[in-house]
């Protein structure tokens, strides 16, 4: 009986994606606006802040290392909650009307995204730093070069985790839901479509919903693993 459900998702996922489905593509494409836009905003916030506090001791750094490393697991629906009371009519930002819209939902993922990034980028730049660092002084470099030169010299582990963080992003449906409302044309995504159908039993739909957010996320990690991967391939190779 299983079989025959996935079996018709992998039909009706044909179908929807054959079909041209303005609706279909319309929610597709929201969902990768959406977690494209907060894997970016991530992405810059996350290696500045990943390779500053691994290449700098401060006071309090631990302190801070401790809440990159748990805010790495935030519950989505924490986050989506905290944004819905900092956007909502009497939030602090009430008065922009941000509620259930797309800046709402790239808001919340950007939230859910940085951590990880940024706890990614600096367990390298931890274990590698010093080295770079050492090369950096050698050549005359500041704190920039040598910010410069672990971003250069990590290139695979940032595409690791900005592959990591868009795959969070795209695969999260509770703080999205919160904050989007799952709008039909507005602020339906592929997560909230899947949630939605799922409670109303439209199982074969959600599954085809499902193999395509699949599909993106191998898709786009591929992607650029595999630009990671030529670089630092070329590199090696020009290097010998």
């Amino acid at each position: 009986m299983i079989m025959v459900t996935i079996l018709e998702g992998f039909i009706e996922a044909f179908y929807l994606l054959a079909s041209f489905n303005k609706e279909i593509y319309s929610i597709i494409g929201l969902s990768i606006f959406v977690s494209l836009s907060a894997t970016i905003i991530s992405s810059v916030i996350g290696i500045l802040l990943g390779t500053l506090i691994g290449l700098t001791d401060f006071r309090f750094k631990k302190t801070i290392v401790k809440f990159v490393y748990s805010f790495m697991a935030l519950p989505p629906v924490v986050v989506g909650l905290f944004v819905m009371l900092i956007i909502s009519r009497r939030g602090p930002l009430g008065g922009y009307q941000l509620m259930f819209t797309p800046f709402a939902m790239i808001a919340a993922q950007t939230i859910l995204i940085t951590p990880i990034i940024t706890g990614i980028i600096y367990n390298q730049t931890k274990e590698y730093g010093n080295e770079i660092r050492e090369v950096s002084l050698v050549l005359g470099g500041n704190k920039i070069d040598q910010m410069i030169l672990v971003v250069s010299e990590l290139k695979r582990t940032i595409a690791i985790a900005i592959t990591t963080g868009f795959g969070r992003g795209i695969s999260e449906v509770g703080a999205v839901m919160i904050v989007g409302g799952n709008i039909k044309g507005h602020t339906r995504v592929m997560t909230t479509f899947i949630a939605m159908n799922n409670s109303m039993g439209n199982y074969s739909e959600s599954i085809a919903m499902g193999m395509v957010l699949i599909g993106i996320a191998i898709l786009t990690n591929t992607i650029i693993l595999r630009i990671s991967g030529d670089v630092n391939e070329n590199s090696v190779k020009s290097s010998k």
